[in-house]
């Protein structure tokens, strides 16, 4: 049996067979840290990563902070790879200066947030969380629901999950509006219109654009204020992307039919926490645990990919260049 010639840690929960037969066949060892019940490696102190990481040539993480200070503790590290897309908590500067890859799971979970995304609309629309909560107290009256059908629903973000969601919302005969924040997208995608027009005509709006300076809070009072009354809004995003205070508030006064959230303000900002206490009250909100991407089949493709690209890197190769977020080695000379 030969000697593994690299140690990978992983600080995920469900992580697969498969996804670590493959590294043991790249010669690592796989490490899967023990975290307790309820706990995220977004959850652990600077010192806690580090006791964990210290000998690790390349790590697998989902929503621990990577910042100069980290890295500098973990002089052996080469690879961190997220297990996921999104990747606001990672300081990709300091990555590249530090000498080390960082890259994302691109492509691994987009089927699963589109899926949930619609989930969430159908959820919202047909009033099931009253529905339930109704049945569980032996109250069998109908609550009055609306259709998904034909109505017209903005999608704000045109990246690879924002597609996914119109495509699967083309069987509901939908009018799509499009506003993208993101340079690059086209006419040729679909309808695009003014983020205020979107707001004012949309039955329900969904969000898929990056958390970045630029869009950090764009669904704030003044936004919520032009939408329709009977609209809806789902978030499977960012937390950011939404004031969850200013969400709170229009819910509650019924300037706003619904939400459907599977992130939080208080993910990133536990000063929000008591807010998100209260919309998960509301019987007109439908609320998942930051959950849209965590199906057997997405955290499966999820984790090959990210194991991939630890590979390619301890391997002297380099990953796909759609998943690399940095790339530091060119800073020490290397080709």
């Amino acid at each position: 049996m030969f000697e593994p010639r690299h140690k990978v840690v992983v600080t995920q929960r469900f992580f697969d067979a498969m996804a670590s037969d493959f590294l043991k066949s790249h010669g690592c060892e796989v490490v899967v840290a023990e975290l307790a019940p309820g706990q995220a490696d977004g959850d652990l102190s600077e010192r806690q990563l580090t006791d964990l990481l210290a000998d690790a040539d390349g790590w697998i993480v989902g929503h621990a902070n990577i910042t100069s200070s980290l890295l500098a503790s973990l002089p052996r590290m080469q690879v961190i790879a997220r297990r996921g897309v999104g990747y606001e908590r990672v300081d990709t500067a300091a990555v590249a200066a530090a000498g080390k890859v960082a890259t994302i799971a691109i492509g691994g979970n987009d089927a699963s947030v589109a899926d949930h995304t619609v989930a969430l609309m159908l959820a919202v629309c047909r009033q099931l969380k009253q529905c339930q909560l109704g049945l569980a107290a032996n109250d069998w009256s109908i609550p009055l629901g609306g259709d998904l059908y034909r109505k017209t629903v903005g999608v704000i973000g045109l990246g690879r999950i924002g597609r996914g969601v119109l495509q699967r919302l083309s069987g509901f005969e939908v009018k799509p509006l499009i506003y993208s924040p993101r340079p690059g997208s086209t006419q040729a995608d679909g309808c695009f219109v003014g983020l205020e027009t979107l707001l004012e005509e949309s039955d329900f709006i969904t969000l898929h654009a990056p958390l970045n300076p630029q869009t950090h809070g764009l669904i704030d009072g003044r936004a919520l204020a032009l939408m329709k009354r009977s609209a809806v809004l789902i978030n499977t995003a960012r937390g950011g992307l939404v004031r969850d205070v200013d969400l709170l508030d229009a819910l509650r006064e019924k300037r706003l039919a619904g939400a459907g959230l599977d992130v939080f303000e208080s993910e990133s900002d536990p000063r929000c926490s008591s807010v998100t206490e209260q919309l998960i009250q509301l019987p007109n909100v439908i609320v998942t645990p930051h959950a849209g991407a965590s199906t057997v089949e997405g955290l499966n493709r999820t984790n090959l990919i990210a194991a991939q690209c630890v590979a390619a890197v301890l391997e002297g190769r380099s990953p796909p260049s759609h998943c690399v977020i940095a790339d530091g080695r060119r800073c020490e000379g290397q080709p």
